[in-house]
């Protein structure tokens, strides 16, 4: 071998191994672990959708580290305990995120298996985007470091509803509170309550009932009419809402819902004209603005259908992410520093179609923009295949729909 090959060898050997190790570092995974089948699959197909949705926009502009991000996809089978297999499993196959929003219970598995998971694999460690779950424990209590909320809470949907109702003169100065007996309801009961004061009404009474195990409905109307209750402010989602505004119709109920969930996939259709004059509190509605009609024709483009109920605040919330993987790019041979993308998206602001949307560090709250709608027959776009649609009624930003930090949320970061 000549001085010169012998010379030349070792940095082509180095080369070649750079080369190699650039070419076999696996890309950025993000598992969704959802209820993707069965009869409860509508909303972990939708959360899926969305999250899709997202990470295409991300490819679209390159990816990570100019490599395509990878959605992975684990079907929890609606529980707890089928969601924490799915986390091992996603974890497993490579998965730095986690995408999850379909039950607050579900939530609470995810959040505590990921943060024991971080904690025994420093290095290692994933990140949970929470896009659904809404119970205040985990942003309060269960907050940590590797957990991110892109959803809005009980009090962030209450606040803006009381204030829109009270200012379009149909809140009245008594409201029934109706929700379901967990923490979600819990959390809801607590927020009427509490905004009582801002909104001018008496909470005449307060009822907390079991989850999607009531049928009829109607004995609790009765308790509602009892009141002379003028709104019923209520958290209840699929057949606990439907069932309720049904029994109302029946007996001649004419106390309007406040709601959290009415704009789920077919509470309109089931509920028809049930559901003219009542109102939803959630972060996106398309007939805000041009930006959201825009933005809803290009998710029709891409996926078939308008965006409804949860998937606006998914896309948004990975729209969030991808600006934090900006600041944070992948090491030479591909990997990358989950605590240092942690870090940036605390403090990531991004421009949604709705206003901007930022992530506070404090709790890892995201501050998003909200709107109440009202079920209207002019309602620009409509759902369900119906003739009603949601028609804005106020829009607030992410300053004035905010909630203050929880006492009980002690946040520690890593050096």
């Amino acid at each position: 071998m000549t001085i010169r090959a012998r010379f030349l060898a070792p940095i082509a050997a180095m080369l070649l191994a750079s080369t190699a190790g650039a070419a076999s570092a696996e890309p950025l995974k993000v598992a969704v672990i959802e209820t993707l089948s069965g009869p409860q699959a509508s909303t972990g197909l939708l959360f899926k959708t969305a999250a899709k949705y997202g990470i295409d926009k991300i490819n679209a502009g390159g990816g990570y580290g100019g490599e395509p991000v990878v959605l992975l996809e684990y079907d929890n089978q609606g529980g707890p305990v089928g969601a924490a297999d799915k986390v091992k499993a996603a974890i497993a196959d490579g998965a730095r995120f986690i995408v999850q929003g379909a039950s607050s219970a579900v939530s609470g598995q995810i959040t505590e298996d990921v943060r024991k998971y971080n904690i025994r694999n420093p290095g290692k460690e994933v990140i949970f985007l929470n896009v659904g779950g809404e119970a205040l424990e985990l942003t309060g209590a269960k907050c940590h470091f590797h957990h991110f909320r892109f959803n809005p809470n009980a009090q962030v949907r209450v606040k803006p509803m009381v204030l829109a109702m009270k200012d379009a003169g149909i809140l009245g100065t008594r409201v029934y509170s109706m929700n379901q007996n967990y923490s979600w309801g819990i959390d809801m009961e607590g927020a009427i309550v509490a905004n009582a004061p801002l909104g001018g009404y008496t909470v005449v009474e307060k009822t907390l009932h079991d989850v999607n195990k009531i049928q009829d409905f109607s004995p609790y109307v009765a308790k509602i009419s009892a009141a002379n209750a003028e709104t019923v402010i209520t958290g209840n989602w699929s057949n606990d809402l439907l069932l309720l505004m049904k029994a109302a119709h029946g007996a001649g109920l004419k106390t309007r819902f406040a709601t959290a969930f009415l704009d789920q996939p077919g509470n309109i259709a089931n509920a028809g004209d049930v559901a003219l004059g009542n109102v939803v509190a959630h972060p996106f509605n398309a007939e805000a603005s041009e930006a959201t009609a825009a933005f809803a024709e290009d998710y029709k483009a891409k996926t078939g259908h308008y965006p409804v109920y949860i998937e606006p605040q998914t896309a948004f919330g990975v729209a969030m992410v991808g600006e934090a993987l900006k600041s944070v790019p992948p090491a030479k041979d591909g990997s990358v520093d989950i605590n240092a993308v942690a870090k940036s998206l605390e403090n990531v602001k991004v421009k949604t179609p709705m206003g901007e949307a930022s992530m506070r560090a404090a709790d890892h709250q995201a501050q998003i923009p909200m709107v109440v709608s009202i079920v209207a027959e002019d309602a620009k776009f409509k759902v369900d295949g119906t003739n009603l649609g949601f028609k804005p009624m106020k829009l607030f930003t992410a300053a004035e729909a905010s909630s203050p930090v929880q006492d009980a949320c002690k946040m520690t970061r890593p050096n």
